[in-house]
């Protein structure tokens, strides 16, 4: 992978330079053990107070070939203006301070505890960077799937390579390149970027187990907040595989093709032609583990020299497939409905 630019700032860089006790950065650290993409988004400070407006071209103007005392008429390139939205994704933890303080190391403790909080707010937020719909819920962000999901209609749909599944249960494989002219998430105007996490001490909470709300205990809370949206300032940064058949995958190999289900390495290696150039951001493949694993047999089965590598990339093994890292998603796990 390229060595990281301070233009192409993922969730780490800026948590280490907008909290120099560190504190944030060792939360970002956690985001990312359990969560790949976030190692590779490159975030960017929106331009409005709740969200980042983008001028996008949409065409070029055409130059004339002119002939000898003939004039040229004067042209110009067409833009659109395009406003994504950031969303305020909260969450409270609270511990009894007495359970908190029986082990003697109550700041320990509690990290434990504030552990699957983080994770929470890590798989809302990866969830919604796929799955998100201001249509259907307002208050998040639109992800890539809303934006990717019409085989014939929109002008992206060159960039939507259909797996051929025809089921309710297909999953997906994206490849996105990351980049400040390309994909990026967006941060509000003015807010600090990436996972705050405020501890909040001692407070007194009302015992409501009675039905009655007069019981009171002393305990330790801690508030998060996640600031965030998504622009896809171009298309073609972006390409979706879909419609696949998890369930109709095999390594058999025949005649140049599989037995049943996608050729996912084939696939694969389409996807990385459609942008104009990898080179323009931070490129990775995003599947889930099951997806990783069939990608991995089928290469094996099909490519004689495999087109996959493993390496050690900041302290940790990563597989790659023709250059390109394949990052493990979760969330991509879940079922989807064909895309038509």
């Amino acid at each position: 992978m390229a060595v990281l630019s301070a233009k192409n700032p993922t969730l780490l860089d800026l948590a280490k330079v907008t909290d120099p006790d560190g504190k944030i950065a060792t939360v970002a650290e956690i985001l990312n053990e359990t969560n790949e993409i976030l190692e590779d988004m490159t975030w960017i400070e929106g331009n409005l107070p709740t969200g980042h407006r983008t001028t996008t071209r949409t065409g070029i103007p055409a130059p004339t070939w002119r002939k000898l005392y003939g004039g040229v008429q004067p042209n110009k390139s067409t833009t659109v203006q395009v406003t994504d939205s950031t969303g305020s994704l909260e969450a409270y933890a609270e511990v009894d301070k007495k359970l908190a303080d029986l082990n003697g190391n109550t700041s320990e403790f509690r990290l434990n505890e504030d552990r699957p909080h983080i994770e929470g707010m890590n798989q809302e937020l990866a969830d919604t960077l796929f799955f998100g719909d201001e249509a259907s819920e307002p208050e998040a962000f639109t992800g890539f799937g809303p934006r990717f999901d019409d085989l014939s209609g929109p002008e992206n749909a060159d960039n939507i390579i259909d797996g051929a599944g025809t089921g309710s249960d297909n999953n997906s494989i994206w490849l996105i390149v990351w980049g400040p002219n390309t994909v990026h998430g967006i941060v509000p105007k003015g807010i600090k970027a990436g996972l705050s996490v405020t501890d909040k001490g001692q407070v007194t909470i009302e015992d409501a187990s009675d039905g009655s709300n007069t019981g009171r205990f002393e305990a330790y809370r801690t508030h998060y907040s996640w600031d965030a949206g998504l622009t896809v300032r171009d298309w073609r940064f972006v390409v979706r595989i879909c419609n696949i058949d998890l369930s109709l995958l095999t390594r058999v190999y025949t005649s140049g093709a599989f037995s049943t289900g996608a050729h996912l390495p084939d696939l694969m290696f389409q996807a990385l032609r459609l942008p104009p150039n990898l080179s323009m951001g931070r490129p990775a493949f995003y599947m889930s583990k099951d997806l990783i694993t069939w990608v991995g047999r089928q290469t094996a089965a099909a490519v004689q020299g495999s087109t996959l590598t493993t390496e050690m990339v900041g302290g940790k093994m990563v597989t790659s497939f023709m250059g390109v890292p394949m990052r493990r998603v979760d969330v991509l796990a879940a079922n989807e409905a064909r895309v038509t």
